[in-house]
């Protein structure tokens, strides 16, 4: 009887989960919350002084053509992205559990990008986008080329490559375990019934795998919604502000106007809408779960 005391689970709680929660509270909880606070100030980030300025930073936000630009922007890249990455991820996690030789060798290749920082994965592709592809390009047209992130449309559709290159192979492992969760004798009765593989495939293992798209889109839509590192040594904005993220936006009103109520306000309304849609997206992802 002893053991079910509360003072005999708070200290078996404290043995093993006490060091990790107090870690989550210094680094996660107590600094959310004090963000919350520096939302009602007129902080500049460098000074002692932190004017109480109420819901003014919200009104700024909100009126802050610049960041609904950016956010408009980056819907449109998560949006794409997310897609590409998840179908990407699923064709090489299909192919890596198919059987073929060497597929463990490949499962490690194809996961390598996601262990590069997106620091210097952005500039390892800057280089690719403006050197080495201009180059080809010029040797192939005998002519001048353009670099894809000399143009509009073209840094976004560049941040988008290199997202789907860097996250796939993650995203792959997911549905690596997907795939490998599917029992086989099920499987086995739809050949046996006539499936072909590609049916087998859509009536048999998509649906057994709702869990694992449920966690890829989820894990995509995050990432891809909080973007800085590679947006900022990629294409930094360019040009002319116009691959400039929801993130870098929040970054820069707060780092480099100094405004960093502001900044931390949109920072929060930016952190409220991806967790709508994240949690939106996994109810109704856990809702057409089913079971073999």
């Amino acid at each position: 009887m002893k053991t079910n005391t509360m003072g005999y689970k708070v200290r078996q709680y404290l043995l093993f989960a006490g060091v990790t929660t107090a870690v989550f509270l210094m680094v996660v909880i107590v600094p959310f919350i004090y963000g919350l606070y520096l939302t009602m100030t007129s902080w500049d980030g460098v000074s002692m002084n932190k004017p109480f300025v109420g819901l003014a930073n919200y009104v700024s936000a909100l009126a802050d053509t610049g960041y609904w630009v950016s956010l408009g922007r980056t819907f449109i890249y998560s949006a794409i992205a997310v897609i590409l990455v998840n179908a990407v991820a699923f064709i090489l996690a299909y192919l890596v559990t198919s059987g073929i030789k060497g597929q463990n060798f490949f499962r490690a290749g194809f996961f390598i990008p996601n262990l590069i920082g997106g620091i210097v994965l952005g500039y390892v592709w800057k280089f690719v986008f403006n050197k080495a592809l201009v180059s080809l390009g010029e040797a192939i047209t005998q002519g001048n080329v353009k670099s894809l992130l000399a143009t509009e449309t073209g840094a976004i559709i560049a941040l988008i490559i290199v997202s789907v290159w860097q996250y796939a192979g993650y995203m792959m492992l997911i549905y690596v375990a997907g795939f490998m969760s599917v029992p086989d004798e099920v499987i086995e009765a739809a050949k046996i019934d006539g499936c072909t593989g590609t049916q087998s495939i859509i009536h048999i293992s998509i649906p057994l795998m709702t869990s694992s798209f449920v966690q890829c889109i989820f894990l995509s839509i995050t990432r891809c919604f909080m973007v800085y590192d590679v947006n900022l040594s990629l294409t930094n904005g360019d040009p002319y502000g116009s691959s400039a993220l929801a993130a870098m936006h929040v970054y820069n009103e707060a780092f480099i106007n100094k405004d960093y109520g502001t900044g931390q306000a949109e920072a929060l309304i930016l952190f409220i809408i991806c967790a709508v849609i994240g949690g939106i997206q996994v109810y109704v992802g856990k809702k057409g779960e089913v079971q073999a």
